[in-house]
């Protein structure tokens, strides 16, 4: 699972920077703030290896899933659009309806 190996990595790194800064003297809530942003440049500079891995890895998660399953929102946007739609409508566009084959509509 590269994902939670380079979430493990990441956070390594920050409890690394952040110990090394309290070691040479930054004895402050500064310390892990600047930690944090250390071991962020240096994560994306040091861990580019296991990010592409990580980020493979959800990208082919996310095709074996397919296409998602509806929601209640997209349900009560689809049920919104034809409401719309029909309250749209003019005289002339419900004659075309009616004239057109079942399987166009």
């Amino acid at each position: 699972m590269p994902v939670l190996v380079y979430t493990l990595l990441r956070l390594v790194l920050f409890a690394l920077v952040t110990v090394l800064l309290w070691a040479v003297g930054m004895r402050s809530w500064l310390a892990p703030l600047a930690g944090l942003l250390v071991a962020w440049g240096l994560s994306y500079v040091l861990l580019a290896k296991q990010g592409r891995a990580a980020a493979e890895w959800v990208e082919r998660r996310a095709a074996q899933r397919g296409e998602r399953r509806p929601t209640a929102a997209d349900e009560d946007a689809r049920l919104e659009d034809a409401a719309d739609e029909a309250a749209r409508a003019t005289p002339a566009d419900e004659a075309a309806r009616a004239d057109r084959p079942a399987d166009e509509a």
